[in-house]
Formats: structure tokens, C-alpha cells, sequence
């Protein structure tokens, strides 16, 4: 089978497409024919040497796939072949090897797909989708003033739509071009900020009446975490969800304390429970099967072009959600 690797650190090139048998399933796994894999910002780091791990080379990136039960191994369920299942492999311990055209996994792993949700979807209602849930669970939205960072990417608009569901007073989007802003305002956002425009939190607070968001989720990091206070209402939170660094300095935490606000860090995994994973993951297939979610598709690539859809990211191309197709 086709996989993709890579054994240095480095530009997207260093990623290549190799060829690896493929693999067996053991004792209570199905072996899965991927029908798409998602490629999520974190990969991107990890393939640079710049995530908070240093991962062991040769490394074969990819924690979600999606596609069709090929074959039971040993003890394994076989009424199970044949269906359309996706697998977060990040949340069964495997953070590697999605990037690939088959996946042996264990079969209680597996969450079935409707036939209304795409693949590519369902990729995208992973890593991305979970967060997003237990982001506006940890911080619930009823009735507050909310702005979301980033509002056109992965988490972003599954993010802005799930609090508009959740019955936010309001939704702000920030995003960086018009294409993004349009996108977030289709998505159900009441209004949405360029974040890169000089004087843009006086456009925010213009929009709040003056008293400032109640909720900010930050999924970035860099300096519109420290940018973003200025609209941050008295008692208000600024949930920090990324994966860089985030501008904050000692001044601007006596500044919140003394406004009665609070940092909240939010990291998915430890929040997960295989249990909890899979009635999760049915809710949101469930939601975007009926329409009620919408998933934006952010580039499809085959595998060997994965260098092209790491490039996409990085170079902040994309929106929505990015998908190897095998």
C-alpha cells in the first residue's frame, strides 16, 4: 500500500510517498480501505520540529481516517465488512499512520457513517468537530457575546455554528480576508472583524454596545491573543486552545485580574473517553447528515501531493478542513 512519511525534519517536501505491505488485522481488529484521512495545523508542526513533541523518525503522520471495513482479523466482528465507518485513531492511542491507504484498527474503535456524511466529513468532524463540542462545553455560550478566532478554519466554523445552536446572544467571527469573513457570515455568524486591520476591537466593541465579548476562543496563539483583551468584557474568558505561542504578558494578567477576567486552557485529549468519543462523534454525523451542521472542505489532495495540502495550511490557503483522498 501507498503511505506517507518522513524522515527528517523540514519544508513540506520532506514528506514522500512510500510503499508498505499492507497491513494485518490481529485479534479483534478490521482492517480499514481509507477513503480519506484529515490533515490536521499540529502535523504541520510535528513535521517542522516546532510541536511541544518531538516525534520519532521515520514518522507517518495522520490521526483520522474515514472509509470501508475491508477485512476482520481473528475474533473480530465480521457482519462489520462492507461498512462505512471513521476511526480517531488519536483518541485510541495512535497518533500516526493515517496518512496511508489502509488502517488496521481495533473493530470497537470504529464509528459507524451515515450515508449521508461524506468521508472527507467525517474527517473533518474529528479532531476538529471534538474540539469544537467540549470547547463550548467547557465554556458554554447561552446567552453570551462570543468571538471566535479564526472562524473560517476547521474548528472555526464548526465552532461559530455549534454556538449559534447553543443559543449564543451573539456571534463575532475574526478572520483575516474577505473570502474567510464571507464564509463565517454564511455559516451563521452575525458579524465578522478582520483581525488584521488597524483599530479592528473598536469595530467589536461597536458591535457589543460597548461592553466587549463575554467568550473568546482562541485557537491561534501569536499576538491576537493579547490584541483580543482589549475587547474582552469585565468577568469575561479568554479560552486558550492553540497550539503556539500566545502574547500574553505579566501586565496584561493583572490587567484581566483586575477586570475579574480569566484564562481558561483547553487541551481535547485528556477530556476524551472512548465512550464519550463515539456518542460524540454520532451526534455530530448525526447534525451534519440532517444539514443541520455544515462541514466547509478545505482542499482535497491525493496522497503523494500531501507536501501541497501541509503547504495549504501553512501558508494559511485554506479554509475549512484539508483531506488526503487515497
Amino acid at each position: 500500500m501507498k503511505a506517507v512519511q518522513f524522515t527528517r525534519f523540514g519544508p513540506p517536501d520532506v514528506l514522500e510517498l512510500v510503499e508498505l505491505p499492507v497491513p494485518e488485522p490481529g485479534p479483534s481488529e478490521v482492517l480499514i480501505r481509507v477513503h480519506a484521512a484529515g490533515v490536521n495545523f499540529f502535523e504541520v508542526l510535528m513535521r517542522a520540529d516546532r510541536y511541544a513533541a518531538t516525534p520519532d523518525l521515520p514518522m507517518f503522520p495522520g490521526v483520522e481516517v474515514a472509509g470501508i471495513i475491508e477485512r476482520a482479523g481473528p475474533g473480530a466482528d465480521r457482519s462489520l465488512i462492507g461498512t462505512r465507518v471513521a476511526v480517531p485513531l488519536f483518541a485510541i492511542g495512535r497518533g500516526s499512520g493515517g496518512y496511508a491507504e489502509f488502517a488496521a484498527v481495533d473493530g470497537g474503535a470504529v464509528v459507524p457513517l451515515p450515508d449521508a456524511v461524506s468521508f472527507e466529513a467525517a474527517a473533518a468532524l474529528m479532531v476538529q468537530g471534538l474540539t469544537a463540542l467540549h470547547l463550548l462545553r467547557r465554556s458554554p455560550v447561552k446567552g453570551k457575546i462570543v468571538l471566535v478566532n479564526a472562524a473560517a478554519g476547521g474548528v472555526g466554523s464548526l465552532l461559530l455554528q455549534l454556538a449559534r445552536r447553543d443559543a449564543a446572544k451573539m456571534v463575532i467571527a475574526a478572520a483575516s480576508s474577505d473570502e474567510k469573513r464571507a464564509l463565517s457570515l454564511s455559516l451563521g455568524a452575525d458579524h465578522a472583524a478582520d483581525y488584521t486591520a488597524p483599530g479592528w476591537q473598536e469595530d467589536v466593541k461597536r458591535l457589543t454596545g460597548g461592553l466587549g465579548v463575554d467568550i473568546i476562543y482562541e485557537t491561534v496563539g501569536g499576538a491576537f491573543s493579547r490584541a483580543a483583551l482589549d475587547v474582552l468584557a469585565p468577568c469575561g474568558e479568554l479560552v486558550l486552545a492553540a497550539m503556539g505561542r500566545f502574547g500574553l504578558e505579566a501586565a496584561d494578567v493583572g490587567h484581566m485580574l483586575d477586570d475579574n477576567q480569566s484564562i481558561k486552557g483547553f487541551s481535547l485529549l485528556p477530556l476524551l473517553t472512548p465512550e464519550g468519543v463515539r456518542e460524540d462523534l454520532a451526534a455530530l454525523f448525526e447534525l451534519a447528515a440532517a444539514g443541520a451542521l455544515t462541514v466547509t472542505d478545505g482542499g482535497r489532495f491525493p496522497l503523494h501531493q500531501a507536501a501541497e495540502a501541509h503547504r495549504a495550511i501553512e501558508e494559511r490557503r485554506a479554509v475549512g478542513k484539508v483531506v488526503l483522498v487515497p
